[in-house]
């Protein structure tokens, strides 16, 4: 009886840790980024995975926040299909650029001048964002859509992207400024990755980030760490993937706690 008892206690705890990845399986997370955003890394699969989320990857290295605008324009970002299936709309731009101010910003995303170029980052983030909010919103006059026929559409999630660490403090500060101005939360990556650019490593004397990279780069003087290393063994890409996780579940309920359909 005792060994019954404890099989099915098994059982039991079993089911219980399969089933918040069975359910959350219906999740979509859209990523849009460049070199450290790129499918290579894994830092984003390995997420959505703890997620039990399907991650949709449109990451190309050596891109911008410009190609990202110009793809939705063109509507190679995403297809109809997946738009209706992606919950949260995840971007990881990151280059050193105010992507704040701007005085060239338009009211509706459709009074911008396309294609955009490098010039304005914060334009670029404008003209996403106002897009993608009113992309969602219009669901609600499809009638081929779930969401036809509710009063906000859907939910537009955004979620933004700090730089992997603290060495790119204009982009870092402008983009939680943003944030702040849509209301957007953000994956801190650069509070949450477990080193500074304001001390040195003890033993190497160097940027902490350049022990993780086999390049480096120079910021506003500083020599950091460029590019971690990639691939699912890599430490980086596994605290990143934790942190992405972590922000995404206050932000994702997971499905087994909605009952109601």
């Amino acid at each position: 009886m005792k060994h019954f008892s404890s099989i099915a206690a098994l059982l039991c705890g079993a089911l219980l840790l399969a089933s918040p990845v069975k359910s959350q399986e219906a999740y979509t997370i859209l990523l849009s980024g460049a070199s450290f955003a790129e499918p290579s890394n894994t830092w984003f699969e390995m997420g959505c995975r703890a997620l039990g989320a399907k991650a949709i990857n449109r990451a190309i290295g050596g891109e911008s926040i410009a190609n990202t605008a110009n793809r939705m324009a063109d509507g190679t970002l995403y297809t109809p299909e997946e738009f209706e299936q992606i919950d949260a709309f995840v971007i990881m731009q990151v280059h050193e650029k105010d992507v704040f101010y701007s005085d060239s910003l338009k009211e509706n995303y459709t009074d911008y001048r396309l294609p955009f170029d490098n010039s304005d980052y914060a334009a670029c983030y404008d003209y996403v964002i106002k897009r993608y909010i009113t992309e969602c919103y219009n669901l609600r006059f499809n009638p081929e859509s779930r969401y036809y026929g509710s009063p906000y559409g859907k939910p537009a999630v955004i979620v933004l992207c700090t730089h992997w660490n603290d060495g790119r403090p204009l982009f870092n500060t402008t983009v939680r400024k943003l944030a702040e101005k849509w209301g957007l939360p953000v994956v801190e990556f650069d509070k949450l990755i477990g080193f500074s650019q304001n001390q040195k490593h003890p033993v190497t004397g160097g940027q902490p980030s350049r022990i993780f990279t086999a390049d480096s780069q120079v910021v506003h003087g500083k020599t950091f760490g460029w590019h971690p290393q990639h691939g699912e063994t890599s430490y980086i890409q596994q605290r990143m993937a934790a942190i992405f996780s972590a922000t995404m579940r206050q932000i994702l309920l997971p499905k087994e706690f909605i009952t109601q359909q």
